[in-house]
């Protein structure tokens, strides 16, 4: 089969800058990177990630993971339904088999994607070479695997775009970090004297050995400065409180933004603290990378009212 056709995305997308005293007092000037406005069926800068590795599917069947909130998830599916190819999601968590669907995966089941529940044991195993051979077999044949939240070699050179669009435009460029596919690819992008941050959403330190392994798969070895924040991670993947759900709420209502919560409120919390303590001298730029909006049922999103996270664990990042 010939590949996808193009999703017409709005590339570059907007860079807009926003007037906000708590960064204005400290001289700091802030530009939004509104990622979340390249494709309205695509969750955020999932466009990114997915366009080079369903090019390289070449429209064939496609199987891939997530956890119960999965933006990667949600972002497989509404491409499946678009092209007309098959998707299969492996979730984590077998109890959810016996449960509805929440919004999320309702949304994915709806745009025609299987959904194969598996136990934590199998799903932290998902890479061993016969765990992934069983779960082929319960997927269409010749399903192509796409691994976590999309991020891999593919998807780093994809996201480099991001960076070259952001070249001689800021100074620092902050992105909220799952997997890390996006700041490994942003930080290869940039230019000489700018700096990405990463801001981890789950918590447990592991992220940059990660990042240093897709950079590796992609260049060859470490690419771009960057660095991680793991402070802001609220208690782990998926997990809210009502600080940061107000937050979230004032900073949408600043300027016009509908601030998803597992993802993007806890970068920008990030970042205003950041600029309170005085991390960012006078005259510089900071970017945020808006990487979503709401999901189905999330606060503000298009699913009714609702927590998006899973107040019972941590879920897997997509």
């Amino acid at each position: 089969m010939n590949a996808p056709p193009p999703l017409d995305p709005r590339l570059p997308s907007p860079l807009d800058e926003v007037a906000d005293e708590r960064f204005a007092r400290r001289g700091v000037r802030l530009l939004l990177k509104r990622d979340d406005l390249i494709h309205p069926a695509l969750p955020g800068n999932k466009w990114r990630k997915l366009a080079p590795n369903l090019a390289a599917a070449a429209g064939r069947p496609v199987l891939t993971f997530g956890g119960a909130y999965s933006n990667h998830l949600r972002a497989v599916a509404a491409a499946g339904r678009l092209f007309g190819f098959p998707t299969t999601g492996v979730v984590r968590g077998d109890e959810l088999a016996g449960r509805p669907l929440n919004p999320s995966l309702a949304r994915c089941a709806a745009d025609g994607m299987r959904l194969l529940f598996v136990d934590r044991a199998t799903y932290r195993a998902k890479d061993d070479p016969e765990v992934l051979a069983s779960l082929l077999d319960r997927a269409p044949e010749g399903s192509t695997v796409v691994p976590e939240g999309g991020s891999n070699a593919l998807a780093v050179r994809g996201c480099a775009e991001l960076g070259r669009e952001l070249r001689g435009r800021a100074d620092v460029v902050a992105v909220a970090c799952g997997t890390g596919g996006t700041l490994a690819g942003l930080a290869a992008g940039l230019g000489p004297g700018q700096r990405a941050l990463g801001i981890p959403v789950l918590r447990g330190g592991f992220l940059g050995g990660g990042i240093r392994a897709l950079q590796t798969s992609a260049y060859g070895g470490p690419v771009g400065d960057w660095s991680l924040d793991e402070r802001f991670h609220g208690g782990g993947y998926a997990r809210t409180s009502p600080a940061l759900h107000a937050f979230a709420e004032d900073f949408g209502a600043r300027h016009g933004l509908a601030v998803e919560r597992l993802y993007v409120a806890k970068m920008l919390h990030g970042l205003t603290t950041l600029t309170e303590e005085g991390a960012f001298p006078p005259g510089t730029t900071l970017a945020a990378v808006i990487t979503g909006t709401p999901g189905p049922g999330d606060p503000g999103g298009d699913g009714g009212p609702g927590d998006g996270g899973n107040p019972g664990g941590p879920a897997v990042a997509g």
